[in-house]
């Protein structure tokens, strides 16, 4: 009988990420029973990637409200898996990161008394404060998984610090690349093309969206982009997505 895995998430980097995941799963019908829930946490920002991955949930939470807290966020996530867990009975949750989607999905699934797989495990700034509030909620997902899937080996040395023990943790690489080299292999977008730069220019990628990043850090990466700008004028093309 398939293994019936619910995987969950709720913003673009989630997205990204477990893009990948849920493909392969899908793609191995015959193992897997593969159920999808987004929270849309990040409501457009999601939306985009899974038109990106061809992702059609199974279910959606729907949970994005203007000026939301992580509380109203993880009050949201909590009750309105609780019915889809007790429908569905998965045999794993699986969820990637430290949103606070990830760390109400981990609790949910617990409660349910379903196994948890935590994508991108282990990493530690060891401050409770930075980030805020991701360190934590990785932490409540790394106390709740069963299996942890580590991205680096360093990843690994911090679960085992923490006394997970090694036959619960795999080492499996970052699955942003596996995203990155799926989409290599698309078609090129044409309203994308005239947008990048010819070869002479150098590409730069920004992002910025942080909470611990607003005011004074987010005009201090302004100023550094200004720089670089006027600094290599003509031979870099900056884009903030």
């Amino acid at each position: 009988m398939p293994v019936k895995v619910l995987t969950v998430f709720g913003t673009r980097p989630e997205a990204v990420k477990l893009g990948p995941v849920v493909r392969e799963l899908a793609s191995r019908g015959s193992s897997f029973a593969s159920r999808v829930c987004v929270t849309a946490q990040h409501r457009d920002m999601l939306d985009q990637v899974l038109r990106v991955f061809d992702i059609q949930p199974d279910y959606d939470l729907d949970v994005m409200r203007d000026n939301q807290t992580p509380t109203q966020v993880a009050s949201a996530v909590l009750a309105g898996l609780e019915p889809i867990l007790s429908d569905e009975r998965p045999d794993w949750v699986l969820v990637q990161g430290d949103t606070t989607t990830v760390a109400a999905a981990a609790m949910a699934a617990f409660y349910a008394r379903a196994r948890v797989g935590h994508v991108e495990a282990g990493l530690r700034t060891n401050d409770r404060w930075q980030p805020f509030p991701e360190e934590i909620n990785r932490r409540i997902a790394g106390v709740v998984a069963d299996l942890h899937f580590a991205p680096t080996a360093a990843a690994r040395d911090n679960l085992l610090r923490e006394n997970v023990p090694p036959e619960r943790i795999l080492v499996t690489g970052n699955p942003g690349i596996d995203a990155l080299r799926w989409i290599a292999t698309r078609p090129d977008d044409a309203q994308l093309r005239p947008l990048l730069p010819d070869q002479s220019q150098r590409l730069v990628v920004v992002t910025a969206h942080r909470r611990e990043n607003f005011g004074e850090p987010l005009e201090s990466i302004c100023m550094a982009l200004r720089d670089l700008a006027n600094d290599y004028a003509g031979s870099v093309r900056i884009v903030y997505p």
